[in-house]
């Protein structure tokens, strides 16, 4: 009984199946990463115009305010007159103080989590805490900095009791981007600085730090424009309607840009005629925002150029 064998496929025609088969994958992940970068790139671009319409409309409304009497003067006649200078003054201390509070407090707990940590579920328990205090809402803090460190700690409204609550309220984002610029040094460094002797602690301070510095900027570049532009965090705590006078310490109140918005917006005697006024401080604020961002670049891109 004979056995009739099909022919084996040629070799040529197999390869040539196989090189259509590849190509046709390709093809298809070819096609689906185009798609995902042209939603990406329309997202971007549906961002960018947004924040073109509103820095636009603000300008357009805004800008025939802003005189120099505006920048540089006090409010007058329930605020329809005058300038937002204590504004201007009190927001750059709100916001500076809070980073002088928060930066070096996340920058070592950021040490401490990478570092020197040793029990994994300790440190991701903390973990967890520190990602749910970077999505309470603001007025949260406000109130906590209320209840703690102006009536419990005894502080009253003052600059001291709004930095500290503006530093509690950024502290988990420095946190979050100090831990990953210490990831981002290369293990590399470590091991060649412990190899010629150093300890663990000069490890870190003169070799780890300094590469990480620049990233934990940005950190710090992101914690600054969320503390210059709060509202409900210090109005609990360190914002008044107005003051007559600079201030003088740590414990005087102040006014914010923030805070003098939404009095104007809503409290206000004359809303509809200090309407301009609002629009010129919002932009100012920005202005302001924008500004303290280009030196914490320009810091950065110097530290950089130095590595």
């Amino acid at each position: 009984m004979s056995t009739t064998i099909a022919p084996a496929p040629a070799p040529a025609a197999a390869r040539t199946t196989a090189r259509a088969d590849h190509r046709g994958g390709l093809g298809r992940r070819g096609l689906v990463e185009k798609t995902w970068f042209t939603l990406f790139r329309g997202a971007a671009v549906v961002n960018g115009l947004a924040l073109l319409v509103i820095c636009a409309f603000l300008a357009y409304n805004g800008l025939p305010a802003i005189t120099w009497e505006f920048l540089t003067e006090v409010p007058r006649n329930s605020m329809t007159e005058g300038g937002i200078w204590p504004c201007i003054v009190g927001t750059a201390i709100l916001a500076c103080g809070a980073m002088i509070v928060a930066f070096p407090l996340g920058v070592a707990s950021a040490i401490y989590l990478n570092e020197y940590a040793t029990n994994p579920r300790l440190v991701r328990v903390i973990r967890l805490g520190i990602n749910n205090l970077a999505g309470v809402p603001s007025v949260v803090f406000g109130l906590f900095g209320l209840a703690f460190f102006v009536t419990f700690m005894g502080l009253g409204v003052s600059i001291l009791a709004g930095v500290l609550t503006l530093g509690a309220l950024v502290l988990p984002v420095i946190i979050g981007t100090a831990e990953e610029a210490l990831r981002s040094v290369p293990d590399t460094y470590r091991e060649a600085s412990l190899g010629l002797g150093a300890t663990k602690w000069q490890t870190i301070s003169r070799v780890v730090l300094p590469a990480a510095l620049p990233g934990m900027l940005t950190g710090s570049i992101l914690g600054l424009s969320r503390a210059a532009g709060e509202t409900a965090a210090i109005m609990f705590t360190a914002a008044v309607f107005f003051t007559p006078t600079m201030p003088s310490s740590i414990f005087s109140k102040v006014m914010a840009l923030p805070y003098h918005i939404y009095v104007l917006a809503t409290a206000g005697t004359e809303i509809e005629v200090t309407r301009p006024l609002q629009y010129g401080t919002a932009l100012v604020l920005i202005a302001l925002v924008l500004g303290m961002n280009l030196v914490a670049i320009w810091l950065r891109a110097r530290l950089q150029k130095k590595l």
